[in-house]
């Protein structure tokens, strides 16, 4: 049986079309909603200009992380999981539906859905364009009208039972969850998963950077948050060692270099890369500065001097490529 009534949103009508199971969901920050859904025009045709089972993925959204098309969080939030419902909505809540329907369909073709838009809001970047390149969504953009939404709501997932990327993380979350990543790369390394553990350093680099770039360079907070990053820069450098990844090790110590100069584990771990490479000039410049750095470790810097005259050697005498370091020192992450 059909029930219609309005939800308390002025210009939106509601209309179940099946009911669902069990109570109304709880929908706190973070909650992803995973739907189905068709976008009709409101004609005699009922023309669907969009339906998500025909690009074979249901869409998702998520609660409290400002969608560009606002009215869908309370319309999906009104309704149960199983449920399916039918809700007509006036002008005011649809301007923004042709931006959102070409990223949609710019992703089912695997293309970057902020193709071709600049760096604005998501009405100026509608103003800015003529043309969204799908004529039935120009054909909205001109002239703004209510739409139709038959939604059916799949899955809700609580914000913990599932791994939130960091763009819906808040600061204080993300800061929380550098720590517990770096202490799961150290236990990966201990385990010799090398590649595991890089991926666990990378991810919390990532988060810093990002809580780095909203401070004001040269402020406390900003510097504080730049010497948290060194650490698990380096773990991460050490893993690319262990796997052989010598280009890698170089371009990033390199560049932590040129904020933190003089640091003696990015200079050493640069060195034992250019080293691999039999790259001799800049292997003995970064050894030379290593034992300036911190002279009890020379004997350390002559053996892997000898070791790379003899990989020079060999490389001379066979066919050019990489020669593994022979020398394992003991480097435990941080």
């Amino acid at each position: 049986m059909e029930e219609t009534y309005l939800l308390n949103y002025p210009g939106v009508k509601k209309k179940i079309l099946a009911g669902g199971k069990g109570p109304l969901p709880h929908f706190p920050l973070g909650t992803k909603v995973i739907f189905h859904f068709q976008t009709l025009l409101d004609n005699f045709e009922r023309t669907v200009i969009d339906d998500s089972r025909l690009v074979g993925r249901p869409a998702e959204i998520f609660v409290g992380k400002m969608f560009k098309m606002e009215i869908w969080e309370p319309l999906l939030t009104s309704m149960r999981v199983g449920e399916v419902a039918e809700f007509w909505c006036d002008a005011v809540h649809t301007g923004l539906y042709p931006i959102v329907s070409k990223g949609m369909r710019l992703i089912a073709q695997g293309k970057d859905p902020l193709e071709g838009q600049k760096h604005m809001c998501g009405m100026g970047n509608l103003f800015h364009y003529h043309s969204t390149g799908f004529p039935e969504l120009d054909e909205i953009m001109r002239n703004p009208q209510p739409l139709i939404f038959i939604m059916e709501l799949l899955q809700v997932r609580d914000p913990l039972s599932y791994h939130r990327e960091s763009w819906m993380m808040e600061k204080d979350e993300k800061l929380q969850t550098v720590p517990i990543l770096h202490m799961q790369g150290n236990a990966l390394v201990r385990q010799k998963q090398f590649r595991e553990a890089a991926s666990k350093y990378k991810e919390a680099v990532l988060l810093l950077k990002t809580v780095q770039s909203r401070e004001m360079p040269g402020d406390v907070d900003y510097i504080n948050l730049g010497r948290m990053i060194v650490p698990l820069e380096l773990n991460y450098c050490q893993c690319m060692l262990e796997l052989e990844e010598y280009y890698e090790v170089i371009e990033h110590t390199t560049e932590l270099l040129e904020k933190h100069k003089g640091n003696f584990k990015a200079t050493y771990q640069r060195a034992r890369a250019h080293a691999a490479l039999c790259n001799e000039d800049e292997a003995r410049r970064d050894f030379a500065t290593v034992e300036k750095l911190d002279p009890k470790f020379k004997p350390f810097v002559q053996k892997e001097l000898k070791i790379l005259g003899e990989n020079i050697r060999k490389m001379h005498g066979s066919v050019p490529g990489t020669i593994q370091n022979g020398l394992k020192t003991p480097n435990l992450p941080e």
